[in-house]
């Protein structure tokens, strides 16, 4: 059976790509709902129905696990998700809990970025309050990134000038670390860093997740049953077009090379 895969558009495949490295031996199902991105600026109950039309097409795919490769997904519908049907759901956490702890003796800040609604959903604002005790997280939304990488905009000519136009108000000597909470952003590290103070450290909540995949499949002994494919879907539909296929080649060649520039 085939592991499925969820996110509004190509930023889930971020999350794909670390856990083809982890889990290369498994099938894949990928369905970016493309005829509904972005999510970020949506009404929370809009989204919440996109969300659940997506997975019911991916169940009935007969998959074993599905991993929503998606923050804003993850916060506006986890819960209910689990509620409604009985398989596993791997959901993304931007990733505040090791962000924090890392600075919480360094007299530095933490600055989570992510789609304006996942800043705002109530399972973020708790996990802050929970952890946050010093009170060094600051929040910025850069819808941009996910128009940009939706475009498959990976110029730094264009890309650069607006990160640097959103973080001009911070003063990012102050910051020890960046959260990238949502999955789209992952393709902009490179250019992140082109900003960003050498020892600042980048981080996103990809490989916890894909941890987090690997040992429910162990317990449920249901690991290593495939050979790596991936069968693409956009809101359904499956896609078979040439250049449409090339073009998820393309994400997965850029994370590449920002694999070995990390």
């Amino acid at each position: 059976m085939q592991i499925g895969f969820f996110d509004s558009g190509v930023g889930g495949i971020t999350v794909l790509y670390d856990t083809l490295k982890m889990l290369p031996n498994e099938d894949y199902i990928y369905y970016a709902d493309t005829s509904n991105v972005p999510y970020g600026p949506k009404p929370k109950d809009e989204v919440k129905k996109y969300i659940f039309n997506a997975i019911e097409f991916i169940i009935e795919q007969e998959v074993k696990a599905i991993v929503i490769a998606c923050n804003t997904a993850t916060s506006v519908a986890i819960e209910e998700l689990r509620e409604k049907y009985n398989i596993p759901i791997i959901g993304m956490e931007p990733a505040v809990k090791p962000a924090v702890e890392r600075n919480r003796n360094t007299n530095k800040r933490v600055l989570v970025t992510a789609t304006a609604l996942t800043l705002k959903e109530e399972k973020l604002q708790n996990l802050i309050t929970k952890l946050d005790n010093d009170h060094i997280v600051d929040l910025l939304p850069l819808p941009g990134l996910v128009q940009f990488a939706e475009r498959f905009e990976f110029n730094e000519e264009i890309v650069l000038p607006y990160l640097e136009e959103q973080l001009l108000k911070y003063d990012l000597n102050n910051y020890e670390t960046i959260v990238l909470g949502c999955t789209h952003f992952s393709f902009y590290k490179d250019i992140f860093r082109k900003i960003l103070p050498a020892d600042t450290d980048i981080i996103d909540g990809n490989i916890g997740t894909v941890k987090h995949l690997k040992r429910i499949l162990e317990k449920m002994d249901a690991i290593n049953e495939g050979d790596g494919n991936i069968i693409f879907y956009n809101s359904g539909r499956k896609v078979e077009n040439k250049e449409k296929l090339a073009n998820y080649g393309e994400l997965f060649k850029r994370l590449d090379i920002i694999n070995k520039c990390d």
